[in-house]
């Protein structure tokens, strides 16, 4: 039987860096990458929530993809920029375990709509006469909600896992967050096992998601040869934006998560890429390539401009 004998009552994150002058620069740059995170993302869900043209299912799903991304980044990058600041980067052990939650359960949330937002793009491109009938505002609601439940029960899962190992120290962990990972390699037990129910659970449902995902985009792309050319062009447009945004997430997510518990130093650096270059970049990808959201962010805007003009008459 394994004892929970735990004397660690805070973990000390060893971070990204330990040269000071990187530590100043990554402080300037990651702050910026946040604020281009929360305001990116702001924007597109409320232009989606106040523009009466983005109301097909494929910008709802993308609104609770902007808030999840929001939400995501903020469990980890806040620490992240003021530990730049620090010299002794300590998190209680309560603390670690409330940020292990909130990264598996907001980034497997993500997985799910990612999936379920692919799912959206096959009915309507290979099945657009019963897109209507299939796509309803019920299913896309339930759709939405089962993400958030799968995201959960996968985080508990991991949580309680993690929260059953022994801690009798060191309390050094080579991550700039509480991990999975990082923790099993501090646990005064043989983690084998666990480690293999962490791969289980985590990497194959980053994996069966983006083999999923693949398949899908594979049939939608061997639709698209009997369309027109102007169908085929729009399609094209906005699968690559969703493509990219999964090329972005899924691999470093399962680069990380598909193999056992290892001493890759990398792990941190490939961390960041899920943890805050891909919702940095979802906003970028989804705007830029997409006319409807551009127009109805203008048109949001000029509203705005109208109002305050209105109001200072």
């Amino acid at each position: 039987m394994m004892k929970n004998i735990n004397n660690v009552t805070e973990f000390v994150l060893l971070g990204l860096t330990q040269n000071k002058e990187m530590q100043k620069l990554c402080f300037v740059l990651f702050l910026f990458f946040y604020l281009v995170i929360v305001l990116g993302n702001l924007l597109i869900v409320v232009t989606i929530i106040f523009s009466s043209r983005l109301n097909s299912p494929m910008y709802f799903f993308l609104s609770y993809l902007s808030f999840v991304d929001i939400c995501y980044s903020s469990v980890t990058a806040p620490k992240m920029i003021t530990d730049f600041l620090v010299d002794k980067k300590t998190i209680s052990f309560i603390g670690c375990i409330a940020q292990l939650f909130g990264v598996h359960f907001f980034g497997c949330t993500e997985i799910f709509i990612l999936t379920v937002m692919a799912y959206d793009r096959y009915i309507a491109i290979c099945k657009p006469l019963h897109y209507t009938t299939i796509m309803t505002k019920r299913v896309c609601g339930n759709m939405v909600a089962a993400s958030w439940v799968g995201g959960l029960m996968h985080s508990l899962l991991q949580t309680l896992i993690t929260t059953q190992l022994p801690f009798c120290g060191p309390n050094e962990i080579d991550h700039y967050f509480c991990d999975v990972h990082p923790l099993l390699k501090l646990a005064c037990t043989d983690t084998y096992i666990v480690g293999i129910i962490v791969v289980a659970n985590s990497g194959m449902i980053a994996l069966s998601c983006f083999l999923i995902l693949v398949v899908s985009y594979i049939i939608i792309l061997v639709s698209l040869r009997s369309q027109s050319s102007e169908g085929r062009r729009k399609a094209l447009s906005t699968c690559a934006s969703h493509v990219t945004v999964v090329i972005l997430f899924f691999g470093p997510c399962t680069f990380t998560y598909i193999r056992p518990s290892s001493n890759f130093s990398e792990d941190k650096t490939v961390a960041v890429f899920y943890t805050v270059i891909t919702p940095m970049l979802n906003p970028l990808i989804y705007t830029l390539r997409n006319e409807e959201v551009k127009n109805a962010m203008r048109k949001l805007w000029s509203r705005k401009v109208i109002s305050s003009e209105k109001t200072k008459m």
